[in-house]
């Protein structure tokens, strides 16, 4: 989960990690060591808010246990594009259940898609982000908590290119019932390049986490 990724490179267990953008202010040191990353350019499908009634009515967001920068996206939605207030609640592992009248909730990764069809009111956080800033979104980039050597940045660099052409064969190795979608997902969906656009969506989001609440 990007939660425990966050935590084991917050906490020192590793020295580098594919970890949601959100806990960068949190490092004592933090270096982006890679030009990719897990990002959007518009609908992402996997990060939604979902709700059975319209945003002005809901009361209460549920916010995933799983995620980091997601929670932070909602909130930044909430205050600059949405103009709503409502309670947050951190959830439980069973809180998807929970989802129902005027209490919402994000939910990420695989989860998120059999309810796409299942709510009446899906927010897609990343076509929002792009609605309201006109850039792309990044929620996850490799971050290391020290300085890594150049050589192995290097390799590293090389062995995520190689991955890269590799996801339809990543994918036919999963057992997952809808293989073509799947296939879709990680091939248009997901954008992968840490471009000039996402550094800069990056900062913005950042930046704004840095601001007095």
């Amino acid at each position: 989960m990007p939660a425990d990724c966050a935590r084991k490179l917050l906490n020192g267990e590793v020295d580098l990690g594919l970890v949601p953008v959100a806990i960068i202010p949190e490092l004592n040191e933090a270096h982006i060591v890679s030009n990719y990353c897990i990002g959007s350019d518009g609908p992402v499908e996997s990060v939604c808010l979902f709700s059975d009634v319209p945003l002005e009515e809901i009361d209460t967001i549920l916010l995933d246990y799983q995620s980091r920068t997601s929670v932070q996206l909602v909130q930044y939605l909430a205050a600059n594009k949405w103009n709503i207030q409502p309670k947050w609640k951190a959830a439980d592992s069973d809180f998807i259940e929970k989802i129902s009248g005027t209490t919402a909730g994000v939910v990420i990764g695989d989860r998120a898609f059999p309810l796409l069809e299942k709510y009446e009111h899906v927010y897609d956080l990343s076509a929002e982000w792009k609605l309201h800033t006109g850039l792309p979104f990044v929620f996850a980039c490799w971050v290391s908590n020290k300085k890594l050597p150049e050589d192995f940045i290097s390799e590293f660099e090389k062995s995520i290119e190689l991955g890269l052409t590799q996801r339809e064969i990543a994918v036919e190795q999963m057992a997952h019932s809808d293989h073509e979608n799947l296939v879709r997902y990680v091939q248009n969906v997901i954008s992968y390049s840490l471009d000039e656009k996402k550094r800069e969506a990056m900062k913005l989001f950042l930046d704004w986490m840095s601001k007095p609440s």
